[in-house]
């Protein structure tokens, strides 16, 4: 065909069919009110007292990862009262659900369910009933606002543009269960995948987040030092181990105050140090161990590369063998947290109508690490941070502490928020393939 006719075809076409992809797709109006309906829809006293009451469950039964049986049948029990079809087991104890249509696009909300190995100190009605275990994390609250997001959307599945998935993984908490989830078909047909995280810090309902790194990536090492060991009165028999585990720690702490660049943010962190029993005995060896963290995969390899030729090379000066070791089946390498900007755009359309502007952050890059990441090396994801800040307490109270403690009233902005991103991102989608491919389709 004749370009210049295919080109006037198309712009007649444009015109002629420009009704029609405009009453297939909410207008801007209505896109910009959707935030605000689904936060009413949560806050309804039926709603939120539902969310509030499955949070309490799963806090009165923390599960470590890849133990949360009892919490995956919750969440089956209540995606089945919903009439929701999902997808159980996957990664152990994972499971995903469907919303929608049953067809392209697909886009995916996801929550964690695993608790921590924590006695919790906190003296109230729902305390966990599991000795030496607790949601001190905020897990069971992720829980809770994905099955509320879920209810939004079962409610309005009739005008959805595709099919959410929801995901509801296990053992985030050093466990690597996203990667699991991942090879276990999870993100199948997926597009663009979002997460939320609660934070204690920020006023309730406020939300943080970046383009970019967010969140560090993050390994772990530990090594094993041997000397000789001896009677502390003779140390010239001895070889010791201590002393050349003194000299790498010294030494580590210069891959970040003289290696690395001071504008790409770095830590190596020693936080074991295991060797001897008593006061007069120099030991055969001595154990350390530590993390490392960055925003870039680059300088996580080169951290890796230096600690170990540090560790080595300080060892051998004091005549000590060293053997190092990285990530292990309960200690995985976490690639850096990074959000995509288009996603970041959304993010920010989104949150702006629910909140206003005031009530959106951005938000400085944190040395923590999140699994989420796994799922974002595979397609687009977003992560952000939803205050749940309680003002009656003197301090906020900080995650992994036995005194953790959240505000339920964040609740109903989590699941609606949730609800929110996966309808703007269907929609906004979906009038991208109307007005391109399906046009040209449809007149080429």
């Amino acid at each position: 065909m004749n370009s210049n006719w295919a080109l006037w075809i198309f712009s007649v076409s444009l015109i002629l069919f420009k009704p029609i992809f405009s009453e297939l797709n909410l207008s801007s109006k209505e896109l910009s009110e959707i935030p605000v309906k689904f936060l009413q829809f949560a806050k309804k006293s039926e709603v939120y007292d539902w969310m509030v009451g499955v949070r309490r469950k799963i806090h009165e039964n923390p599960e470590l990862g890849y133990e949360e049986f009892e919490t995956s049948k919750l969440i089956r029990e209540e995606l089945e009262k919903m009439t929701i079809e999902y997808k159980y087991p996957l990664a152990g104890t994972g499971l995903i659900g469907f919303i929608g249509s049953g067809k392209p696009p697909f886009v995916a909300i996801r929550a964690d369910m695993d608790a921590l190995s924590l006695q919790e100190l906190v003296e109230w009605e729902h305390k966990s009933k599991n000795p030496g275990k607790m949601h001190a994390c905020g897990h069971d609250a992720h829980v809770a606002m994905l099955l509320g997001a879920a209810k939004i959307l079962q409610e309005h599945r009739g005008s959805l543009k595709g099919t959410v998935v929801l995901v509801f993984q296990p053992a985030e908490e050093g466990g690597g269960g996203a990667k699991k989830m991942i090879e276990a078909g999870a993100l199948q047909n997926v597009e663009a995948i979002f997460g939320l995280h609660s934070s204690t810090y920020l006023p309730l309902g406020e939300v943080a987040s970046r383009s970019g790194p967010i969140l560090a990536g993050s390994g772990f090492f530990e090594a094993v030092i041997s000397g000789k060991g001896g009677h502390a009165a003779i140390p010239q028999q001895s070889i010791d181990p201590i002393l050349a585990a003194s000299n790498v720690i010294g030494s580590l702490q210069h891959l970040v105050s003289r290696e690395a660049d001071p504008l790409d943010s770095q830590v190596v962190t020693v936080a074991k140090f295991q060797g001897g029993s008593a006061f007069n005995v120099i030991p055969d060896s001595v154990t350390i161990g530590g993390t490392f963290r960055a925003f870039s995969k680059e300088s996580l390899q080169q951290l890796k590369q230096r600690i170990k030729e540090v560790i080595v090379g300080q060892a051998a000066v004091q005549r000590c063998n060293a053997t190092v070791t990285f990530d292990s089946k309960d200690r995985l390498f976490f690639p850096p947290t990074v959000n995509d900007d288009s996603l970041h755009k959304l993010f920010h359309r989104v949150a702006s109508d629910m909140l206003g502007s005031t009530g959106v952050k951005d938000m400085q890059p944190l040395m923590g690490s999140e699994d989420f990441s796994f799922f974002q090396e595979i397609i687009p994801g977003y992560f952000f941070f939803l205050g749940m800040k309680d003002e009656t307490l003197e301090q906020p109270t900080f995650a992994h502490s036995p005194y953790f403690s959240i505000n339920e009233a964040a609740l109903p902005f989590g699941a609606a928020f949730h609800a929110s991103l996966a309808v703007r991102y269907l929609e906004e989608s979906q009038t991208r393939t109307t007005t391109y491919n399906g046009y040209y389709h449809d007149e080429l």
